[in-house]
């Protein structure tokens, strides 16, 4: 009989507070162990494991730079089954969970819990619609800032004859724009705001970088997200 061929997985842990974290503390070790079995049984073949210590199920998951370091990995080989212990794991807050999960169906990615749930196939209307809003918003932030700026460049015209200058990265890159200015919004229960380097960071994460191959410097994040 010939052996089933194994389908690629990346493994995904998350502890919440540092007081679970150390050599002495079981949390991750737990997970771990809960998702090999999972894998063993379901026929995934874990190719590496990402840890996010001492994170908050609350933090925006492009912020994690365990998450980030997953995403780089899924990006850079064809890898699309992420494997967490369960839900809470990759985010304890429903809608921080939501547009996180809305965030990896946008790359194909699926999300299973060690129990064999899918994270990413879901017939709960609520969390349909909450995905389908989290899209539409994104979707509805990239026309506004494209229209803004096509209204712009045409009271040029109409004033000066003709519309001048190098197009704004609003128009080039709509989507980094949208991203950051979601990131830059303050936590609702916190009221913190990530800074900009880390919002630079995490566009990077996404494939958002600068005509340079390098990271957006803090400045033309502001100018993004005052836009």
């Amino acid at each position: 009989m010939a052996r089933r061929k194994l389908v690629p997985a990346i493994a995904y842990l998350r502890t919440s507070s540092a007081s679970n974290v150390g050599a002495d503390k079981d949390s991750d070790k737990r997970q771990a162990e809960a998702i090999r079995a999972f894998a063993a049984g379901a026929g995934y073949d874990v190719l590496d494991t990402f840890y996010d210590a001492a994170v908050r199920g609350a933090d925006l998951l492009e912020t994690r730079p365990g998450f980030a370091a997953l995403l780089d990995r899924i990006e850079g080989n064809d890898v699309r089954t992420v494997l967490v212990e369960d839900a809470s794991r990759l985010a304890r807050d429903l809608i921080t969970q939501e547009t996180g999960i809305v965030f990896l169906v946008e790359r194909g990615v699926r999300v299973l819990t060690a129990s064999g749930d899918d994270l990413t196939a879901t017939d709960d209307h609520f969390k349909v619609a909450m995905r389908q809003i989290a899209g539409a918003f994104a979707q509805l932030e990239k026309a506004r800032l494209v229209a803004k700026l096509r209204h712009a460049r045409e009271r040029v015209r109409r004033e000066r004859g003709k519309c001048e200058g190098r197009k704004s990265l609003a128009e080039i890159n709509p989507e980094a724009v949208v991203m950051a200015k979601r990131l830059r919004r303050a936590n609702p229960k916190t009221g913190q705001r990530l800074s900009l380097r880390k919002i630079s960071a995490a566009l990077a994460t996404a494939g958002h970088i600068n005509a340079h191959g390098k990271l957006f410097n803090p400045k033309t994040v502001k100018s993004m997200v005052d836009r």
